[in-house]
């Protein structure tokens, strides 16, 4: 059994490579109003590096809060490890926490995946039709291995794309796809988003991937794809079939469809008129 060791704070340095956020928000403002109250309930978890620091494999956000509190001693687990076994145990540690970013995500899978590989387990197990052969138990104790490799291939976006796939604009099929895409012509699809606002579907971004593979994605073709319309930008107004069948109980649906255009036509018309009357 390892000894929980004091250590400063100060000497702790985070992990090379880190794909987890520390962020500043409101569960970082509880975990330091904990600390400041309980102090560190649970040790992180170091390996000893050169000159007396310790690189953080576990424990990230508990060392920030202890920066944010002004706490200069810390609980640990110090034990020395390989790069590739700090990499398993540090992304393990946290892919159990809530609401990680795909990106986060991503990165993890990938650096697992490629410690794995340096350690001479097989990643050649399984086989689909996304990405490179791996063991979905040997990365993931949640996402099959088809979802696994999905992430992976996020790392191959560009950093405005990923950005936005972590803001929920552009869902994880799409940029799946996306990542097939050169440098070039994914720098395309972020400025047509930057100018429209507008990021593409599925669909659209399948096609893309299409003409990439077959060199004929232009810079024409790119846009003529990105403004074709998609049926969940079009704008609808749900009325219950009930409401109107009641004026008209014998129509079909396209004949009450035909109704209510004619109503809004004459009902415009009536308010028209009205508000000539009152000047």
């Amino acid at each position: 059994m390892m000894k929980v060791e004091e250590i400063g704070v100060a000497s702790c340095v985070p992990f090379s490579g880190n794909p987890f956020k520390v962020r500043d928000d409101f569960d970082m403002e509880l975990l330091i109003q904990s600390v400041l109250d309980y102090g560190v309930m649970f040790p992180i978890m170091v390996r000893p590096l050169d000159g007396g620091k310790h690189e953080i494999v576990s424990g990230h956000r508990r060392v920030h809060a202890c920066e944010k509190a002004g706490i200069d001693k810390i609980p640990a687990f110090i034990k020395s490890m390989s790069r590739d076994e700090a990499v398993i145990m540090m992304v393990d540690s946290n892919l159990q926490r809530e609401s990680l970013l795909p990106s986060e995500k991503a990165f993890a899978y990938k650096l697992k995946m490629d410690a794995l590989k340096r350690q001479g387990k097989r990643t050649d197990l399984t086989s689909d039709r996304v990405g490179p052969k791996l063991t979905a138990a040997e990365i993931s104790d949640d996402d099959s291995a088809t979802q696994v490799k999905r992430y992976i291939r996020l790392t191959y976006l560009i950093k405005p794309l990923l950005d936005l796939v972590d803001e929920g604009r552009i869902a994880l099929g799409p940029a799946v796809e996306l990542s097939y895409l050169s440098e070039d012509a994914q720098k395309a699809v972020f400025d047509y988003y930057a100018e429209n606002e507008v990021t593409p579907s599925y669909s659209q971004a399948n096609q893309m991937k299409k003409h990439a593979a077959a060199g004929t994605l232009t810079p024409d073709a790119l846009t003529q794809i990105l403004e074709q319309p998609k049926p969940n930008q079009v704008e609808t107004i749900k009325v219950p079939v009930a409401d109107i069948r009641k004026y008209r109980p014998n129509y079909s649906v396209q004949q009450l469809q035909e109704f209510i255009r004619k109503a809004c036509e004459h009902y415009a018309k009536y308010l028209r008129n009205r508000d000539r009357g009152a000047r």
